[in-house]
């Protein structure tokens, strides 16, 4: 007979439901209360950079047009904490429906199968329940930040539905999800400006490049079950080739941001104008580091990448705001 036995290593996650590439130490396993923790987990909330990275874009359209405008209002600054707010709503429900609708391929991948459905922990009823609620109450957050940012609000439910299925018949998901993950540049740039112009669209066109460049880099950690499995993503498509890619990413995610600076800061002070360009350059400093430390065949380092791309977007959002003032 097989000794099936296993080390208290391997048996920990599973007994505390503990999802694998969950940040160590995070507080949804030691402080939430028990019962909430597989809602939490569904939502990511063990997993934050995810939200940071849905904010982030958020953030540049509200600097941005207050930076266009020269004063940081009351509005634009309830814009940016409502963002805060809806970001972790609606990157919480956008994950439990990637979890409802990847429950059939998550149970054959390393990484994934101990997520809360593929484990048990709980129902597709119950995660669609959990994914409802936070849609609502993002909404209701949704409703303060006027008409135009509402119409774009609605209509980005459109892309957070479809990305979860782009894997299935597209080499390229990545752009999908950097459609939908970006939607905040023009939605937060809208609430603050009460309009849209070009400039926000170049944003939201960098915000595409740089999330096909970190999560090109993210997805190398699954390259060999989505073979197995047949699931696509640019980390398969680009292959060996991957650092050449990436690169144009870069460039490509710095002229588009650049662009969307000047034409909405060609007419305020030369100063201004200095400082927010720093945002690009910034981004395209940080990015060049992280090319310098890849290494596709290390999963825990692509990881490690993936999650510094939270300080990439940071510091485009600094000299934007310090912009403002100038």
């Amino acid at each position: 007979m097989t000794d099936k036995r296993v080390t208290p290593e391997q048996t920990e996650p599973e007994k505390s439901g503990q999802v694998a590439d969950a940040v160590k130490g995070n507080w949804v396993d030691h402080r939430a209360p028990a019962w909430t923790r597989p809602y939490l987990r569904l939502s990511r909330a063990d997993r934050p950079v995810g939200t940071w990275l849905l904010l982030i874009p958020c953030w540049w359209g509200a600097l941005l047009a207050s930076a266009e405008a020269g004063a940081l209002s009351l509005k634009a600054v309830w814009i940016i904490i409502g963002c805060a707010m809806g970001a972790w709503l609606m990157r919480g429900a956008g994950c439990t429906w990637n979890d409802i609708t990847d429950r059939d391929f998550d149970d054959k991948v390393e990484r994934t199968k101990s997520r809360p459905i593929p484990s048990g922990q709980v129902t597709v009823k119950q995660a669609a329940t959990w994914m409802v609620l936070q849609s609502l109450i993002a909404f209701v957050i949704l409703l303060t930040f006027g008409k135009l940012a509402i119409i774009l609000g609605v209509a980005s439910l459109l892309p957070v539905a479809i990305y979860p299925f782009a894997k299935r018949f597209t080499w390229w998901p990545q752009v999908f999800l950097g459609i939908a993950f970006n939607w905040g540049a023009l939605l937060a740039y809208a609430a603050v400006a009460g309009t849209l112009t070009t400039a926000p669209v170049f944003l939201y066109l960098a915000g595409i490049a740089w999330t096909i460049f970190y999560d090109t880099i993210y997805a190398h950690q699954d390259k060999e079950d989505d073979a197995l499995i047949g699931v696509k993503s640019t980390a398969r498509r680009f292959g060996d080739e991957t650092p050449r890619w990436l690169k144009r990413f870069l460039v490509i995610t710095v002229i588009l941001m650049a662009a969307g600076i000047i034409e909405a800061l060609a007419d305020r002070s030369v100063l201004a104008l200095v400082v927010a360009l720093g945002a690009p350059w910034a981004m395209g400093l940080h990015m060049t580091w992280q090319m310098t430390k890849l290494d596709t065949e290390d999963p825990d380092g692509c990881l490690r990448l993936f999650r510094a791309n939270r300080d990439t977007g940071l510091l485009a959002a600094l000299f934007l705001a310090i912009a403002i003032f100038l």
